[in-house]
């Protein structure tokens, strides 16, 4: 065999025999486990997007609480991400995503029983709890078993299943609020069984070395970052609405949570075990790496949230066509990601799918930022498919760049700071993207409401701040309504255009170097000096 492609060596895991490799279906065995927690938790991220107009004319929610059952659970996730990926560098890993899927079990069943939108955006905080240890805590078991070298031919079936569970989310939940015998409430409950499934799965299939340390966790790390985080989101769901963009209550906020963000970053520099190391981004592919995916997961959330909207509040489409509606964006991320994931595997090289992604879905933007009600599901889409392709390029092959770069001791933080700024990313994209949206649907209706010089009577009939029953307005004010949606959700897109072209500029300035062929529970060398900020390349 040609250096090229060199001879796989597998971390040994198995506990009968530890030192033998563990075999290409050794690993997917171990994978299936974490393959299905990783569908069920990133599904209740998703799974609510179609469902979502369904469950708050049932418990009588507006717009923001629309953004907020989405964003909660993303906010948590967010938080809790780094103590995982923390967790997993001192404790059992194992242990660790049972712990998390037992979570999300308890999270789901209670959401399911929410009798108003307070409820169910507090068990959404607990579900993204669950769901952000199984999502950072399956990344860094695959690199505990796989060395970074061929781990894209495992990445792509990550890649993959994130896909079918991110775009797919919204399809499946459509289905369950259209069959009336199950309800919305199981949009919660249907995750349960494959939860449990997969707990008794990893049981028996995953075997990786036990640290045996004392864990020392930065809670008050932890409990900055969230409440820094939680803070501005606060502030952007209800700047423009319920106060002025320029307000004290702006300033009090955005200074507020500036300053949460200082005394992390002071907390981090003391703290024995810091949640976020700081000496991580001296490595610039960290550094470039952690933009790149706050940007991408404005990206990759907002595109299911939004959407999901536009299908079902511009188009008048029930939510199960909505969610087959996007199916161009599911299956081009899905391709994509496990296509990229054999040729890095094969060839090495991994920087041009990053630099292609984050092209493609500056792109993909750009074009669903021209939509509008009327517009044709052709040239939809296009902007879907370069949107889903770039996707499918750029979320786990920025995890597979850090993972490469960093030691070995370090390499649970490094993944889950990845994914922390992914979900930062996308939780503070969708609560501004969402107010963004409220703002201007407000403005595009009243204006078409003017025009069409409809009676203050067929404009009472939208609800006041709720969102509207298409089926229940007046015959002459759904076009209205339709268009002001399809206009607003455009300009989200658009908006949202040159966030994705700063994380192409982000991936331009990566260094590209070799795979490392040894497993990451093994000995790490060093990167090279070029990859430390500051120095040259």
């Amino acid at each position: 065999m040609t250096s090229s492609q060199p001879a796989p060596r597998h971390h040994r895991h198995q506990a009968g025999d530890p030192d033998r490799p563990m075999t290409h279906r050794e690993i997917l065995e171990a994978l299936s486990g974490l393959l299905l927690g990783l569908f069920v938790a990133v599904l209740s991220s998703t799974i609510v997007s179609n469902a979502l107009p369904t469950i708050l004319n049932d418990l009588h929610g507006g717009e923001s609480a629309y953004t907020w059952v989405i964003t909660a659970a993303l906010l948590s996730l967010t938080a809790s991400t780094p103590i995982w990926g923390k967790l997993s560098d001192l404790v059992s890993k194992k242990l660790l995503v049972q712990l998390a899927l037992v979570i999300y079990i308890v999270s789901s069943t209670l959401a399911g029983l929410a009798q108003n939108t307070g409820e169910l955006i507090g068990c959404r905080v607990l579900q993204g709890l669950g769901a952000g240890g199984v999502v950072a805590l399956g990344q860094i078991c695959l690199a505990a078993m796989v060395p970074p070298r061929e781990r894209g031919r495992y990445s792509g079936y990550f890649g993959a299943v994130f896909a079918l569970a991110t775009i797919g989310g919204p399809l499946i939940g459509g289905v369950i609020v259209d069959t009336h015998w199950l309800g919305w409430r199981w949009c919660f409950y249907v995750g349960i069984p494959f939860s449990l499934i997969a707990i008794v799965v990893l049981q028996r299939t995953l075997h990786l070395p036990v640290v045996k340390r004392a864990a020392k966790i930065d809670y008050r790390g932890a409990l900055l970052v969230a409440a820094a985080v939680s803070l501005l989101m606060v502030w952007v769901t209800l700047a423009g609405k319920d106060y002025p963009w320029l307000s004290w209550q702006t300033v009090l906020m955005v200074g507020g949570g500036l300053l949460l963000a200082v005394l992390f970053v002071l907390t981090e520099r003391r703290a024995a075990e810091p949640l976020m190391p700081l000496s991580l981004f001296r490595f610039r592919t960290v550094s470039l790496a952690a933009v790149a995916s706050t940007f991408v997961g404005i990206g990759m959330y907002g595109a299911t949230t939004f959407l999901s909207q536009y299908f079902q509040l511009a188009k008048e489409k029930m939510p199960t066509m909505a969610g087959i509606l996007t199916l161009p964006m599911i299956l081009g991320l899905a391709i994509a990601s496990a296509v990229a994931g054999r040729l890095i595997t094969r060839y090495g090289k991994w920087k041009r799918y990053l630099v292609a992604g984050t092209l493609l879905l500056t792109v993909g933007f750009f074009l669903l930022g021209t939509a509008r009600s009327d517009t044709g599901y052709g040239a939809l889409s296009i902007g879907m498919v370069c949107t889903g392709v770039g996707l499918g390029l750029t979320s786990q092959n920025l995890v597979l760049a850090v993972q490469n770069t960093v030691p070995a001791k370090e390499l649970g933080t490094a993944s889950s700071t990845v994914t922390f700024f992914r979900t930062m990313g996308g939780a503070m994209g969708v609560s501004a993207l969402g107010a963004l949206l409220g703002t201007k649907v407000t403005h595009y209706l009243t204006q078409n409401l003017a025009a069409a010089h409809v009676p203050p009577a067929g404009a009472s009939a939208l609800g006041g701040g709720d969102l509207p029953d298409l089926h229940a307005l007046p015959a002459p004010v759904v076009p209205l309504v339709t268009d002001a949606f399809g206009h607003g959700v455009a300009t989200v897109f658009l908006t949202a255009t040159p966030f994705a072209a700063l994380a192409l500029l982000a991936v331009l300035f990566i260094r590209e170097v070799p795979l490392r062929t040894a497993p990451a529970a093994g000995p790490a060398p060093q990167p090279a000096a070029a990859d430390r900020v500051g120095e040259s390349a």
